[in-house]
């Protein structure tokens, strides 16, 4: 897997923190949890893990600026350059026991994501991308699936919790859209929904409510790996709007015609 000395920064950042977490996911019962908003939860196992981040990233790149979930935003000197960060993508399922979750790295410049690193610790799948590279699985180059036909393709998404006010839109969605594919999963953790598009695991994946640092490294993963990203309003932003839709490119077109046609 060829990488500039950005991108093993970041793969190198996001094993140290992946480390940590796996260890603190053994001992999931004796986190320490507190409540952050409804349905959203907090541990210090992601705090800490933001920390080794932080440490690694501006310790290496300290004129980057910095963008993160738990920690907020830093200006950094260089004003082109910044860290959009997720130290952990999938809290619930982590406090769960679940391990489906992930470490989310990506590199802003000028307004453009051109490195990303989605790192499933659990499993040690390290998907990895940066723009004009082509994108990688640990040490497979990545590519979308082949399927052309929505009735033998499956999606997936984020299904809103705690009476978020877009859940009547995404189940909307999911009545246009099930009858038409062979399947729709809801796995818990954008980002892997994204790296699992860029991988063919998954045909097209679409969400709303979400931050940047959710859907910043699987946009420039997915685009190498050859697939299309859109927001789901075709006049919105990519990555302040809080929402996405991306698949391969020979369903695109049908993709999003079922999921604007709301």
């Amino acid at each position: 897997m060829p990488g500039s000395a950005n991108l093993n920064i970041m793969v190198k950042a996001a094993r140290k923190a992946g480390r940590s977490l796996v260890k603190d996911f053994r001992e999931v019962e004796n986190l320490q949890v507190s409540m952050k908003g409804a349905g959203d939860f907090v541990s210090r196992a992601d705090i800490a893990a933001e920390a080794i981040l932080k440490d690694e990233l501006l310790g290496a790149r300290p004129n980057y600026g910095w963008l993160a979930e738990e920690g907020g935003g830093i200006d950094g000197v260089d004003p082109t350059r910044r860290w959009i960060v997720d130290p952990l993508d999938g809290t619930t399922n982590f406090l769960h026991g679940l391990p489906h979750w992930a470490i989310s790295i990506a590199l802003e410049f000028k307004g453009q994501i051109v490195s990303g690193v989605i790192y499933d610790a659990a499993k040690d799948e390290m998907f990895v991308a940066e723009k004009g590279e082509g994108a990688w699985l640990n040490d497979t180059r990545l590519r979308v699936s082949g399927r052309s036909r929505m009735i033998e393709s499956i999606f997936a998404t984020g299904v809103p919790f705690g009476g978020r006010a877009d859940l009547p839109d995404t189940l909307k969605d999911l009545g246009r859209l099930m009858p038409a594919c062979a399947g729709v999963r809801r796995w818990g953790a954008a980002a892997l929904d994204m790296a699992y598009v860029a991988a063919g695991r998954y045909e097209g994946f679409w969400e709303r409510g979400l931050n940047v640092w959710d859907i910043a490294a699987g946009v420039v993963i997915v685009r190498e790996a050859g697939g299309f990203v859109q927001p789901i309003d075709p006049e919105g932003d990519l990555l302040d709007g809080g929402e996405v839709l991306c698949s391969n490119g020979a369903i695109f077109d049908q993709f999003t015609k079922v999921i604007r046609n709301g």
